[in-house]
């Protein structure tokens, strides 16, 4: 399948690189292997990683299982620029050449100012990181530059208008945040659209939540005989302007079951889509916390508090009334790690979290559920 916007990338479908197999807490390198040869094998061949994901490990991995083991010319690879990894300009080139060598490359082929909001780009903008890499992109060290984002339209609108030369915009897109107000994926798209500019869709599952489907929404699915993670990939994968969508597979089953239906993906059909309206009411009523586990609020926080776990545990005791979320909070997730009442109230995690959510108050719903009975 020839892609409409870059022709070097083969086919709409991407191997995100934010959540590899693991073996307990390191990296399960002998699958990723796999995982890579039946992704290339399909015809496929746009990567995506950073600096920060899996804690630094995403990088040597991807040159361990991927760029040691084929010709450059047999992939594509994008990295991202991420803030809190540069303080001054005179850092960038530096970190640059290290995610170069962690790689395993010379170049990348994309290269993505990493989480652009209102707060980072001005940061960005500061430290000269958008000159910066078009530098590196006529030095040869680059073939686009690009942004991932997280933040309002307007917001994006003011970075195109700002810097025209941006090739590509990657996005959070998926049908549980198109309309919602706080995402807001379809003015966001609509303005990437506007400016001429192809879109990468990140987060098309929400971090599993589209497929750890609640049982009433799964049965929606069941009854036009489409699994979940189909839904919503081809959702993402249907729309005029998407040049790729990207999926965080973290085993070999997850990656052959979705190559079964992206290497070609086709649009969904009107009951398709209307079987999406009804799982998107649902998930409405349960008022889940819309947290995808990208954990880059755990990575700051002074307390070490495990905040996506505990609000997995929130959601699994509103969805299922399940009682024993209590015990594993207690017996598990604070056992050796910080409880949600020891929260300093710093904001930190809400700076970093690109789903702007209300962390602190969140958590204070966490500390009623899974606390209260203790202090009494």
């Amino acid at each position: 399948m020839k892609n409409p916007f870059f022709p070097e990338i083969h086919g709409k479908f991407g191997f995100g690189c934010m959540r590899l197999p693991k073996l307990g807490e390191e990296i399960d390198e002998a699958q990723v292997c796999q995982m890579v040869d039946a992704f290339l094998e399909a015809g496929l061949n746009y990567f995506d990683t950073a600096h920060g994901y899996l804690s630094e490990r995403s990088e040597p991995t991807l040159k361990a299982c991927l760029t040691s083991r084929y010709p450059r010319e047999s992939f594509l690879l994008t990295d991202k620029l991420t803030g809190n990894y540069f303080q001054t300009e005179a850092d960038i080139r530096p970190l640059f050449r290290k995610q170069l060598d962690a790689c395993g490359v010379d170049y990348f082929d994309f290269y993505l100012m990493h989480a652009q909001n209102a707060k980072n780009f001005e940061h960005f903008k500061a430290c000269r990181a958008y000159e910066t890499a078009f530098e590196l992109k006529a030095e040869g060290r680059i073939r686009h530059v690009g942004l991932s984002f997280h933040d309002t339209a307007e917001v994006l609108d003011k970075i195109l208008t700002e810097y025209p030369q941006i090739e590509v915009v990657q996005i959070q897109f998926n049908y549980l945040d198109y309309q919602d107000v706080a995402v807001d994926s379809r003015r966001v798209y609509e303005t990437a659209v506007r400016h001429g500019k192809p879109v990468i869709v990140m987060e098309p599952i929400k971090g599993g939540t589209l497929i750890n489907l609640p049982d009433e929404a799964r049965k929606i699915y069941d009854g036009i005989g489409v699994s979940p993670a189909e839904m919503a990939l081809r959702f993402a994968a249907g729309f005029e302007h998407m040049t790729m969508v990207l999926s965080g597979m973290s085993s070999l089953e997850q990656m052959q079951d979705n190559l079964r239906f992206m290497v070609e993906p086709k649009p969904l059909t009107e009951a398709e889509l209307g079987a999406i309206d009804r799982v998107v009411e649902h998930f409405r009523s349960l008022n889940l916390i819309p947290c995808t586990g990208c954990r880059y609020c755990t990575d700051g926080c002074p307390m070490g508090i495990l905040i996506p776990d505990i609000f997995s545990c929130v959601n699994k005791f509103t969805q299922f009334h399940d009682w024993n979320q209590i015990r594993y909070y207690r017996d598990v997730l604070t056992r050796e790690h910080a409880k949600a009442s020891e929260c300093l109230k710093c904001g930190m995690c809400e700076d970093s979290c690109p789903q702007g959510l209300q962390i602190r108050d969140l958590l204070e719903k966490a500390v009623e559920l899974f606390e209260k009975e203790e202090d009494d």
